[in-house]
């Protein structure tokens, strides 16, 4: 394992666990060169994975450390947990696997991604879609939010339907 601060392939492993529900293993490193800690995950591949069909017709295997970092970016500093934005991404790499056999297209994925983003964090939501839909103008970003907007009151509507 290469550190990721030096470069250097000298570690050693502290801690090591199960961690989504034993489908990967954490461990905690320490550089023995420069002595600092990071935290790699080990999963098992699947042979035959998905293959994601891009924009330009490109095919490339998946990779779920991508979702993640596209997820990761789109959250910045909003006050996401960790886990949260894991958690994320397994969940759109097994909703994939179930719904694709072989070749995935990369819209697909990004369509996952903005539904669960949606869900855990409006600003996140924005900025992941603004990056997906290739958002041009300010008006593209204006009828975005005004579709998110409208959305929020017809829930709000419907619920007047029950009875309050």
């Amino acid at each position: 394992m290469r550190c990721p601060y030096c470069q250097a392939e000298d570690d050693r492993v502290i801690d090591s666990r199960d961690t989504e529900a034993g489908a990967a293993v954490r461990r905690r490193r320490e550089c023995n060169a420069c002595h600092k800690r990071f935290t790699t995950y080990e999963r098992a591949g699947r042979s035959g994975g998905l293959i994601v069909v891009k924009r330009d017709g490109a095919r490339v295997a998946f990779d779920p450390e991508k979702v993640y970092a596209g997820i990761a970016a789109a959250c910045g500093k909003r006050p996401i947990p960790e886990d949260v934005k894991r958690d994320i991404a397994r969940r759109v790499e097994e909703s994939l696997a179930r719904q694709y056999d072989r070749e995935v297209p990369s819209l697909a994925i990004g369509e996952e991604v903005m539904a669960l983003l949606r869900e855990t964090d409006e600003v996140a939501y924005i900025r992941f879609a603004s990056e997906y839909h290739q958002f041009k103008t300010l008006g593209d970003l204006h009828r975005e939010l005004q579709q998110m907007a409208s959305h929020v009151r017809d829930v709000k509507d419907q619920q007047s339907l029950f009875g309050r």
